[in-house]
C-alpha cells in the first residue's frame, strides 16, 4: 500500500525522495543550513524542482557549498559561475551567495554557529501546523518576517520573507507536512 504524501511532491521520483527524506526534518548542522539557505536563494522566483534538479550541479559549482570558500570567491570565480549552464545563471543572485557567506560567518561568530542564531527564533523547537493540505500553508508569517528583516540587518541578500519561510519549512524549523501525510508526525 502506497503512503499518503503531501500533494505538493506527487508524480515526481526526484521531488517525492525529497519530501519523504529530507523535507521539514529539523536541521541543526551549519554546512546544511547553509546549502539550503543558497538554494532558497536561487529558487526565489523559481520552482523548487527546477532548483532540485539542479542541486548536484550547484554542489559541484559552489565547491559543496562550503561558505568558507565561497566567501572568498573573486570575479574569476564568480564569471565561471555566470557561464556554468548547469546552474541558475542570475548574477545578483551569485553574488549574493558570496555576501551572503560573508554575512553568515559574521553571525556564527556571533552567535557560536548559525544554528544558534535561526533556531533562536523557535526556542529550538520546531513549530508544528495542523494543515489538511498543502495549500493551505502561508507564503509567509509574521515570524519570517521578523526573520528576514534580521537577516537583511546583518547584510544578508535573497533573504525576503517568503524565501525564509520556504527554508524555515525545508530546515524543519516548521513542520508543514499535510496531517495526513505519514512524515508528519515523523518528524
Amino acid at each position: 500500500m502506497d503512503k499518503h504524501r503531501c500533494g505538493w511532491c506527487l508524480g515526481d521520483p526526484l521531488y517525492e525522495a525529497y519530501h519523504d527524506l529530507e523535507w521539514g526534518v529539523p536541521v541543526k548542522d551549519d554546512a546544511t543550513l547553509f546549502e539550503f539557505l543558497i538554494l532558497e536563494t536561487f529558487q526565489a522566483g523559481l520552482s523548487w524542482i527546477t532548483v532540485l534538479r539542479k542541486r548536484d550541479n550547484f554542489r559541484e559549482a559552489f565547491d559543496d557549498f562550503d561558505y568558507q570558500k565561497i566567501a572568498e570567491y573573486g570575479q574569476d570565480k564568480i564569471d565561471e559561475l555566470l557561464d556554468n549552464p548547469g546552474i541558475i545563471r542570475n548574477k545578483l543572485k551569485v553574488h549574493a551567495t558570496v555576501s551572503n557567506a560573508k554575512a553568515f560567518m559574521a553571525i556564527q561568530e556571533e552567535f557560536g554557529s548559525f544554528s544558534t542564531y535561526i533556531w533562536g527564533f523557535v526556542d529550538g523547537v520546531p513549530i508544528k501546523n495542523s494543515l489538511e493540505n498543502y495549500k493551505m500553508a502561508p507564503a509567509t508569517t509574521p515570524l519570517s518576517d521578523t526573520i528576514s528583516k534580521d537577516l537583511k540587518k546583518r547584510g544578508f541578500k535573497f533573504v525576503g520573507s517568503t524565501v525564509i519561510y520556504a527554508h524555515m519549512q525545508a530546515t524543519g524549523m516548521v513542520n508543514d507536512h499535510e496531517t495526513a501525510c505519514f512524515r508528519y508526525h515523523e518528524v
